[in-house]
Order: C-alpha cells, then sequence, then structure tokens
C-alpha cells in the first residue's frame, strides 16, 4: 500500500495536540500527518491517549493546545471539516431492539443528502445484507463493528477514523476486518485507525504513529522502522557464556541478551561476519546463526516499555442517531 499523490491538503494533520483534566495530562503534544491514501495505524499502550486524540480529530471534544486540520479544516471551528470525514470512537452504538437496516435508516435520515439511497451498498460492503432484518441486539461483536463501518460509509467518506476496530473481535473476525479495510483502502479512502493489535496493523497498515504516555515516539513507514531497526540474530555455540562476552565486546553487535536459551543480538551483516571470526578465535564454535525477522511487535515494545527514542517521529465516535461525528 502507498499514499495516493494528489494535491491539497492532507486528511489529518495534527500539530502539538494536548488535551489535559486539571493535573492529568492525556494527551501531552502530538504531531502527525495522515497522507491521502494511507492506512495510518495510531499505536500505542491503553491508556496512551489514542481515543482522547481520536475525539479530538473529530471535534468531539476541545484541545487544551494544538490543532487538527482535516483536509485543511478545523472542526473546531466549521461543520464543514467534517465533511467526507466519518468514523467511530470506543465502539459504535445503535438500537438494540431495530434491526439493521432500521437503524441505518434513522441515521441516514439525519445525515439527510440522499445517504439512505447508499444503504444497501454499505451494507454489502460489509457484508450483512443477509443479516440487514435482524434485530442488532442478536448481532455478535464483529457484525456489530461491521454495522459501524457501514453507519459511516452513508456519508460516502475519503476519510474514515476507526478506534480500536478490531478489539474483542475472535481470530475470524479480525480475519474479516482486516480484509474490510484492505478493500476500503483499495476503493482510495483513507484510512486512520487507532489500535494495540500490532499484528493486524502490521498487515494492513502502510504507515504508523506510535505514542508513549501521550507523545509520538516515532511516526513513518512500517517497512522504514523496521529497516532502520537493523537485524536480530539467533546464535547457539559450544561455549555460549563465553561467546555472549564476545557478543559484548564486538563492534556493531548491540542488544545482546539471552532469550529462550539462545543467545539474541542486533547487527548488520559485516559485523556477523567479523563475530563469526571471532567466536572461532575464542573457542566458541558456532552450531547455530540465523537471522530473525523483526515484528512491529518487537519495535512497539522497545519505543513504549522502555522508553527507547531512537526513532524520533518527525516532530495515535460512536454513530448514535444524534452524533454529527459518525
Amino acid at each position: 500500500m502507498t499514499a495516493a499523490a494528489v494535491d491539497g491538503p492532507p486528511p489529518v494533520e495534527v500539530r502539538g495536540l494536548v488535551k489535559r483534566y486539571g493535573d492529568l495530562t492525556a494527551v501531552g503534544g502530538v504531531d502527525l500527518t495522515v497522507n491521502a491514501g494511507d492506512v495510518y495505524g495510531y499505536l500505542g499502550p491503553n491508556g496512551a491517549g489514542k481515543t482522547t486524540s481520536l475525539r479530538m480529530m473529530l471535534g468531539l471534544i476541545r484541545p487544551t493546545e494544538g490543532s487538527v486540520r482535516l483536509f485543511g479544516r478545523d472542526p473546531q471551528q466549521t461543520v464543514r471539516a467534517l465533511g467526507g470525514v466519518a468514523g467511530f470512537v470506543e465502539a459504535p452504538t445503535f438500537y438494540p431492539y431495530m434491526n439493521g437496516r432500521r437503524n441505518l435508516e434513522l441515521l441516514a435520515a439525519f445525515d439527510g443528502n440522499d445517504a439512505s439511497s447508499r444503504i444497501d451498498r454499505a451494507l454489502d460492503t460489509v457484508e450483512l445484507a443477509d443479516r440487514a432484518r435482524d434485530r442488532v441486539g442478536g448481532y455478535s461483536h464483529g457484525m456489530r463493528q461491521r454495522l459501524g463501518i457501514a453507519a459511516a460509509l452513508l456519508r460516502e467518506p475519503r476519510l474514515l477514523l476507526l478506534d480500536e476496530p478490531a478489539t474483542g473481535l475472535d481470530p475470524g473476525g479480525m480475519r474479516d476486518m482486516r480484509v474490510l479495510i484492505r478493500r476500503l483502502a483499495d476503493e482510495g479512502m483513507t484510512v486512520l485507525l487507532s489500535s494495540h493489535l500490532m499484528n493486524e496493523v502490521e498487515e494492513v497498515c502502510n504507515r504508523v504513529g506510535i505514542v508513549r504516555s501521550g507523545k509520538i515516539v516515532y511516526e513513518g513507514a512500517i517497512a522504514e522502522l523496521k529497516s532502520s531497526a537493523g537485524t536480530t540474530y539467533r546464535l547457539s555455540t559450544t561455549d555460549d557464556e563465553r561467546a555472549l562476552a564476545v557478543c559484548r565486546a564486538q563492534p556493531g553487535i548491540s542488544n545482546e541478551r539471552v532469550e529462550s536459551g539462545r543467545i539474541s543480538f542486533t547487527a548488520d551483516e559485516s559485523a556477523v561476519a567479523e563475530l563469526s571470526q571471532a567466536l572461532i578465535e575464542a573457542g566458541a564454535l558456532i552450531r547455530s546463526l540465523a537471522p530473525q525477522t523483526v515484528t512491529l511487535e518487537d519495535l512497539f515494545f522497545s519505543l513504549t516499555e522502555d522508553g527507547d527514542a531512537r526513532h524520533p517521529g518527525a516532530s495515535a465516535a460512536a454513530p448514535q442517531p444524534a452524533e454529527a461525528a459518525r
């Protein structure tokens, strides 16, 4: 997935975004840019400020400091800023005693702009057409999440904001959500989704912003983040204690540690070649030495748990009938 090259301001541009509640700083100065065509993952641990940030982006709460621009417009200044924007924060909410179609009809009537004419297509897109006449109270969690996206699609959005869309889903539901987001992106929609599910994000997103304690610690392409981290190797020798000491003394070797009975370290290919020679000279003969694919989850933990800012960033609404930020 690559960002589409288009003229005009980006779908989302956030600068210096801060939200305080008394002495509590929920968001501490977020800068991020979502480009047209991105599937952008806004990542962070629970409590990192992701949902609060999304609420500010949708104009649901006012920032203490900083600015939000959606296609160049401030959602705090004009409702026109939400034109072409849809989504939900936390979880979509519907009338459980009504069926899926009737819920969408009510939302379409609220929106106007021929939204009712798009109900069938929205239901087809999220693969709920055959359950549209069933009461929402009988829907699974995954079905309600997909109905929330259908509600958002009634607005024909160019930008879709989703808060933890795969949380609470079983493996089949996660797969369905992943396929749906990919399909929407392939059709030209820009998607910003918050999540703490790294495997899901790595499969659907091309760019990420990682937030820690309310601040961005990395923003950019997933591929670039993984490339900059170097390659992790797993090593087993005839004398691992001596081999670990050699690794720690060898130039170009970093993050040496023992995991699951094997030595793990990060290095480039030239450093590994020199390490191999050093191990032989030290009498620690190599039994196995293999590169391991670094995952987004590995990098996420290194940035959010250890406070490691090696990759600093370029500086992460429930569709109720009466909620305009749907």
